[in-house]
């Protein structure tokens, strides 16, 4: 059941959530919005109806637009965004503190919020949160690859992981993780539309969040080889579920570093055809 009602003392029959639906199956019954049964399988759950609303009337799937934020005037400016987007940078200098839970809470939900193909809504976040816990699984990985390259079985690509070792052993230097305190691996169901897409789709909301908050962030590729390649075991140890595809790996925490301005990059790589 959709649970899809409609306050009749707010509802102006303005037909808002009919016009956008993007499955066409709100109806008109006597001007008032209603989905008719047959109709209600083809529900995509993307709760357009209830946000496009403009009078707060519609409630659907138990969530009544009252708990929702308003939009209007709460988004960020242009230029706040453009610089946001022109001024983050890759952290590879943290400090060695946990973040508060809620603050994680508030990221895992920024992400979870993405976009998705066909509104699948199956991406995963998978976070380890305790710097601890980071560190037991750098120990575990570094004795990996060095057990790999003392039987030469490190992947020809990843040969150079054992300088990795080395870094470690000689003066502590974290060269996967970076000293980062936590992680989060985002996966998603391997049969979904965009699996991916999706997952990428989901650190980028987080990240983007994280930055605003001042924390830091690293996408990880070198922790998502290790795991795809030399410790394909880990994404179970996790709680990664089975079935699902990797889609990439994020580090993060209390950053000890300020960057203080943009960069320029090189001009933009646009092809315009008209």
């Amino acid at each position: 059941m959709l649970q899809f009602t409609i306050d009749e003392s707010r509802c102006t029959r303005c037909h808002a959530c009919a016009d956008d639906c993007p499955v066409n199956i709100i109806h008109l019954r006597d001007g008032w919005p209603t989905i008719p049964p047959a109709k209600q399988a083809s529900c995509l759950k993307c709760f357009h109806c209830l946000a496009v609303c403009p009078t707060a009337a519609l409630s659907i799937l138990g969530r009544h637009p009252d708990a929702s934020v308003p939009l209007r005037g709460a988004f960020p400016g242009a230029a706040q965004l453009e610089t946001l987007l022109k001024g983050r940078r890759s952290v590879r200098r943290y400090r060695d503190e946990n973040l508060a839970p809620e603050l994680i809470e508030r990221l895992l939900s920024a992400g979870w919020h993405g976009a998705s193909g066909h509104n699948a809504r199956k991406v995963r976040l998978t976070v380890i949160d305790e710097r601890e816990a980071l560190q037991r699984l750098r120990r575990d990985l570094l004795a990996r690859i060095a057990e790999l390259a003392g039987r030469n079985g490190l992947p020809p690509k990843l040969e150079y992981f054992t300088t990795f070792v080395r870094a470690w052993e000689r003066n502590g230097k974290d060269v996967i993780f970076r000293g980062a305190p936590h992680l989060v691996i985002a996966s998603a169901d391997a049969n979904c539309t965009a699996p991916l897409v999706d997952s990428v789709i989901a650190l980028t909301g987080f990240e983007l969040l994280a930055q605003c908050m001042g924390i830091g962030t690293l996408w990880n590729a070198l922790a998502k080889w290790s795991f795809e390649q030399l410790m394909p075991e880990i994404p179970a140890r996790l709680g990664v579920p089975q079935g699902h595809r990797i889609g990439y790996v994020m580090s993060f925490g209390k950053p000890a570093v300020v960057y203080q301005r943009t960069v320029q990059h090189r001009p933009d790589i646009v092809r315009v055809d008209y």
